[in-house]
């Protein structure tokens, strides 16, 4: 009967701990769901804000894809590329750097004619990670990967001329908007 009694106490404690690791991990999960859900949020209602009125010319069809980076170590930067008419040109579209600042964003850069894919870079300029844009169009030719290195201020903001240069040798990297994402823009006004 001791034995039963035993058994029974450590398979009601074995459940009582699988069931309290199972609410925590669902708790932690649904933070960091509703995070996210924050982030973007903020996000979009600043980009909002940043692009203006939607009845105002092309911005009602304004599309963009994001990624949420570490650039320096700060925070959650986000890389903004923002797509159709108004935004884009022969060279490409244009990106925006944006750095955390409270709940919503500041613009650290602007670049115009940026191509996908983006890309952040293992190298550093002042503490804060390089990026990588294709450069191609607009009369440039062939096509070419640009470096574009933070100068404790900002980043370039244009990738076809000097201080961007382009990329020679591998360096290694993470693709943070790939080329494909052209396909899968968010509308910014539902």
């Amino acid at each position: 009967m001791r034995k039963n009694l035993r058994k029974f106490l450590w398979l009601a404690l074995a459940a009582i701990v699988t069931n309290l690791a199972y609410m925590l991990f669902s708790a932690c999960a649904h933070a960091t769901h509703q995070s996210v859900s924050s982030r973007e949020q903020n996000l979009r209602e600043y980009l909002q804000k940043y692009v203006g009125n939607p009845a105002s010319g092309d911005n009602a069809a304004t599309q963009y894809v994001s990624a949420f980076v570490d650039l320096g170590g700060g925070g959650h930067d986000a890389i903004v590329y923002l797509m159709r008419d108004g935004w884009c040109g022969t060279g490409g579209c244009t990106m925006l750097i944006l750095a955390p600042h409270g709940e919503t964003y500041r613009v650290l850069t602007r670049l115009t004619i940026v191509q996908l894919p983006i890309r952040v870079l293992s190298t550093k300029s002042h503490g804060w990670h390089d990026i990588g844009v294709l450069v191609v169009g607009g009369g440039v030719e062939p096509a070419y990967e640009a470096r574009l290195s933070f100068n404790g201020t900002t980043y370039p903001s244009n990738p076809a001329v000097p201080p961007a240069r382009p990329l020679t040798g591998s360096v290694s990297g993470k693709v943070v908007i790939p080329g494909v994402a052209v396909h899968h823009g968010k509308s910014l006004y539902p």
